[in-house]
């Protein structure tokens, strides 16, 4: 039967509408994505409904594969981190090398003793399971909040390995289909490809955010498709030059792009991201809609073994080899050896290897794609669905990290610095006027007199392993800007702001990001002055039934009398600064600030010459409901009460 536009048409439309409602239900539901586009492209693919034929596409299918995965991995490329890399980098440079050959080899012997394929079918197999890939452990660190060392370690071998793997792959394709199989010519072939490919990308990388740069009056929509267009002009290129270098140029040019910094930055990585999830979604369904399940069926249980062997006795043993010498704690490696899924390169190269092998009358090829397929199912969903309980169990979740950040050198930061300190935590003050910065060191504080807009300052700072940044200048959309740049560059685990209450300022701000600190519109100026003329109490409550919900209503009632701010929340023996947006719960520790306008004569009587505070509970703020007193009792709650206060 003749395929029609119309066909082509209903299949493309199909694969979007499945690939992007399959994207919504993983981003609802907190799982991996790859997950629902696995069974949503097996629904509607061959062994399902039979809505989608990716036949039909023909060579059409290798192309849109090609350029998605160039797409992929510039944007992988766009995202390194490379000053939390530099971390990490000697561990990355051994996963990317010897564990890529530690990979393939125990990865061709589990396939061939386990799974019985022959030898060069098995080390095939290997080839095109070597790679991680960021297309799964990029969303799955989002979902999963861990160390930022661990987290920088699992992005920058998902991104460099893909490239390697892929090229990789091709060779001992070519082993398989020639017969030829010299160690020093395929090592070579490797350097050759890896080579060209970060030339070109390194060459091509500059001058893209050159020309960014340089374009000041092209609008932000045109600059992000010439980016788009330079990524695959790029590959193109280095396939012309030497095929198999592409994706290497991909990644490198995405590297030296957000190395040479483009002022739109944000703007580019927003949109590459964007069109990574389409292309992600649109492969995934067309590839699974492909996959026939009898196939993976028949393999057995000796290629669930192989896949089990992967990741549980190989995979360690990588690690645990490339980290030898790194400064990784024994929690972090294990992390690392449990966390490997398989992404989009595996499933594309397997795909169009399948067809080749195929082609050339060599048998093996829908096995191959089976079992890489259900290594991919196998690893995103063992991996992806117990990693969150994992990080916990080994507790280097990054919201565990603890010290702090603050910009802004005036009497309330350097008190919150100071109930920091105290518990042993660490505290860097950040400010640009040298008498602040002077007061500061004066109160016991590590301070460092410059603008938080240096990122080479907040590194020294330690930004990169502290748990919370709080700008608190007197400026609100200054520390807007400031937490908004910090989060983007550091992605430290809490990042609080003081900002007004401005409907403008707060579409700018991200939420998921920088939360408002405290409580909204701090007048922050006021109660310096407070602080400044001794007119606070520094005081703690904890909420207890019963009256837990009058508690609340209480304190927000001081809260927007102006009588009290609340600074601090203690939870579960973690201490945090308190977001506006928080919902107190039962049994938190809030430590707060109680204006108390005691006369100047009472103060100069009593001598509280000295800025030194003390946590102390209030009457005036523990007050809270009780069930009905008995007469004793009623005796006892009259005469506590005598001893409140009046303000």
């Amino acid at each position: 039967m003749e395929t029609t536009s119309f066909d082509i048409t209903v299949l493309m439309v199909i694969t979007i509408v499945s690939g992007i409602g399959a994207q919504v239900l993983a981003d609802y539901l907190r799982v991996p994505a790859i997950v629902f586009l696995l069974l949503f492209g097996i629904l509607v693919g061959n062994d399902g409904l039979g809505l989608v034929h990716p036949n039909l596409l023909g060579e059409g299918l290798e192309v849109i594969v090609s350029l998605s995965v160039a797409l992929i991995l510039f944007e992988g490329g766009l995202n390194l981190e490379l000053r939390a890399l530099g971390q990490v980098s000697g561990s990355i440079r051994n996963l990317v090398t010897v564990g890529t050959l530690i990979t393939l080899t125990g990865g061709g012997m589990a396939a061939h003793w386990l799974g019985e394929f022959p030898w060069p079918i098995a080390f095939l197999y290997a080839s095109l399971v070597v790679v991680t890939g960021p297309t799964v452990v990029g969303p799955l660190l989002k979902q999963v909040s861990v160390d930022r060392r661990v987290a920088a370690l699992l992005e920058g071998e998902g991104v460099l390995i893909d490239p390697v793997g892929a090229i990789l792959a091709v060779l001992v394709l070519n082993v398989v289909l020639s017969g030829n199989a010299n160690p020093l010519e395929l090592f070579q072939e490797l350097i050759i490809r890896l080579g060209i490919g970060a030339g070109i990308g390194v060459v091509g990388g500059w001058l893209l955010g050159w020309s960014l740069k340089q374009g000041q009056t092209l609008s932000e929509e045109l600059k992000n498709l010439i980016a788009l267009a330079a990524v695959w002009g790029l590959y193109d290129l280095a396939e012309v030059v030497y095929s198999e270098s592409g994706l290497m140029a991909a990644v490198v040019s995405g590297i030296t792009v957000r190395t040479v910094g483009v002022p739109e930055m944000r703007q580019l990585r927003r949109f590459k991201g964007q069109l990574t999830i389409l292309c992600v979604s649109v492969l995934f369904i067309l590839l699974a809609a492909d996959l026939s399940l009898e196939s993976i069926v028949a393999l057995g249980w000796g290629s669930v073994l192989t896949v089990l062997a992967l990741m549980w006795i190989v995979r360690p043993i990588n690690v645990w080899l490339c980290t030898f010498n790194s400064n990784l704690n024994w929690r972090q490696k294990a992390f690392v050896s449990w966390v490997g899924p398989r992404g989009i390169v595996s499933a594309s190269v397997s795909s169009l290897f399948a067809i080749l092998l195929t082609q050339r009358g060599i048998n093996g090829g829908d096995s191959i794609k089976a079992l890489v397929f259900l290594t991919i199912i196998m690893t995103v969903v063992t991996q992806g669905l117990t990693a969150r309980w994992m990080a916990s169990l080994l507790q280097i979740n990054s919201s565990a990290a603890t010290g702090a950040v603050i910009v802004g050198s005036n009497p309330m930061s350097r008190l919150i610095g100071t109930l920091f300190q105290e518990r042993g935590e660490s505290v860097v003050i950040i400010d640009t006027n040298s008498e602040a910065c002077e007061q500061a060191k004066k109160e016991g504080l590590r301070v460092y007199q410059s603008s938080a807009l240096d990122p080479n300052v907040l590194e020294e700072a330690g930004l990169e392993s502290i748990g919370t940044f709080l700008a608190m200048t007197s400026n609100g959309e200054v520390n807007l800007v400031l937490a908004e740049r910090a989060a983007e560059e550091f992605k430290p685990p809490r990042v609080l702001a003081l900002y007004p209450r401005d409907p403008q300022s707060k579409a700018s701000a991200n939420k998921e990001k920088v939360q408002q600190a405290f409580i909204p519109d701090v007048p922050l100026k006021k109660w310096n002055k407070f602080m400044e003329n001794l007119e606070v109490k520094l005081g703690e409550t904890v909420l207890k039934q019963p009256g837990l919900e009058f508690q609340r209503a209480h304190l927000q009632a001081l809260i927007r009398s102006n009588e009290l701010i609340p600074l601090l929340i203690e939870r579960q023996g973690n201490l945090q600064v308190l977001p506006a947006s928080e919902t107190w719960q039962l049994d938190d520790r809030i430590i707060y600030l109680l204006h108390d306008p005691k006369p100047k004569l009472l103060k100069r009587l009593s001598g509280s010459q000295q800025s030194t505070l003390t946590l102390e509970t209030h009457p005036v703020v523990e007050a809270v409901p009780i069930p009905t007193p008995t007469p004793k009792e009623k005796d006892k709650e009259d005469e506590a009460l005598e001893e409140v206060p009046v303000e």
